[in-house]
Parts: structure tokens; sequence; C-alpha cells
């Protein structure tokens, strides 16, 4: 899911969490193959069957990252965090049907709930972005994990960006897909007002990277795109 500010968490309620599954792979046409792709980039970032230790903010939901990453890398370990308790629960459910309960340390908090002398081999923000209000606390939420990470340690960001009404075509299309699940005229319309008052995308995948660049990280790879979705590779700067 997301990784939000206390003042974002609270959208992310039960009702919410519960149709988040669904939802987010409508919304990202692509999910699953974002997420495998994701996983596909540590590996060839950090190596085959080596231990890692992941963080993984943002978590909620689906908990596909580590479902995902997990798959493919059977030794590794993760710490994920989530400010909402009931996306949280949603995702140890995931974990659980899954059997990776005992790889994760789940946390209701944020980053900075961590310990400050934990370090981490890698980490996903994967929807999380365009969800944190302003480009002040972006940047603070990406400081906050660069601090954690080792030295040129994989950084996966995925989120949207543009601004959404900036964009125009790109939002009919959206609600193409939207009608072409099953949401009548009135839903679609509803859904992507929604969208449109729901969050703060970068406006731009250089804006993107000018956060990274002044959170601490190199220049981003995009491997992942889907309308407005974007996902990117970058690394802590030595």
């Amino acid at each position: 899911m997301e990784h939000t500010p206390p003042n974002s968490a609270a959208k992310f309620d039960a009702s919410r969490a519960g149709e988040y599954g669904r939802q987010s792979r409508i919304a990202l046409a692509g999910y699953e193959a974002c997420h495998e792709l994701a996983a596909c980039v540590l590996a060839a970032s950090l190596g085959n069957n080596l231990p890692a230790h992941i963080l993984v903010v943002g978590v909620g939901g689906t908990a596909q990252e580590i479902i995902s990453l997990s798959a493919l890398e059977p030794t590794w370990r993760f710490v994920a965090v989530d400010p909402s308790p009931p996306m949280l629960d949603t995702a140890a459910e995931h974990l659980k049907a899954n059997g990776l309960l005992e790889r994760t340390q789940l946390l209701l908090g944020t980053v900075d709930d961590l310990p400050a002398d934990a370090t981490y081999d890698a980490a996903t923000l994967i929807g999380v972005l365009h969800h944190v209000p302003g480009d002040e606390p972006k940047m603070n939420l990406l400081r906050s994990i660069q601090t954690r990470l080792k030295s040129g340690a994989p950084l996966i960001v995925a989120a949207n960006h543009y601004a959404y009404a900036s964009q125009p075509f790109l939002l009919k299309v959206w609600g193409e897909r939207w009608r072409q699940q099953g949401a009548t005229p009135d839903e679609v319309k509803a859904k992507l007002g929604k969208i449109l008052q729901g969050a703060d995308p970068p406006h731009s995948e250089a804006a993107i990277q000018h956060l990274l660049h002044d959170a601490g990280f190199g220049d981003c790879l995009r491997f992942f795109s889907s309308l407005f979705w974007g996902a990117w590779v970058t690394y802590k700067a030595p």
C-alpha cells in the first residue's frame, strides 16, 4: 500500500483496506508485472541467492512487494512499516496466507519510528509518494529512508506522477480502464473525482529525480510505466 504521514494515513480506513487489493489492480494496469519487475531489479542489484535485509515502506493492503520479492529470493528478510492499522492488518493476513510472517517484521508507524542505527541492504517505496502531500514531506520521507540504507543500496520508487488535471487524455483513458472493469458512468465519474481530490503526485519524472537527488540518491532509471504510474530504481549515493 502506502506509507503516508499520519494526516494522510487516516484515509486508509477499514473499508478502503478491504477493497484495496482489487481497486489497486484496476487503477494500475500491470500491477503484478510492476511488482515482479521490481523484484527482478532488486535481485539484479543485490545478487542472486545472497541474504539481504529489505525495508518495505508502505506494506499495507496487499503486501505484494514482499510476496513478489520472497518468491524470487528465498533468503531475503523484511522489515515493513505502515501507519494505517487496517492496512497493516490486511497485509499481515496476506503474509500469513503466503507463509511469510516468519520472514517479516511488521511495524505500525513510519520510517522515523525505526531505530536510527538500523541499516538495510535495499528498500521499496511503492504506491506511496503520490499520497504524501507537499514536496517537503516527500523529501523528508525519502531522506528518512536514505539514512537507513547502506552506501550504494538500491531503492525502488513506484508512484503516480504528473498533476492529474494536466493530463486530461490520460484521465479519460483511466476512466475507460474502470469502465472496462465493469464500472458504470456514474461510478467512473465518482472515482475520477476522488482521485483528483485525494492525492498529490510529483508533477513529472524530472520532479521525482529532483526529490531523489536532494535526498541523497543518484540518478533514477525507469523500468515500468502505466498511464500516470512509473517505477524507478535509484541508489544511495556513496
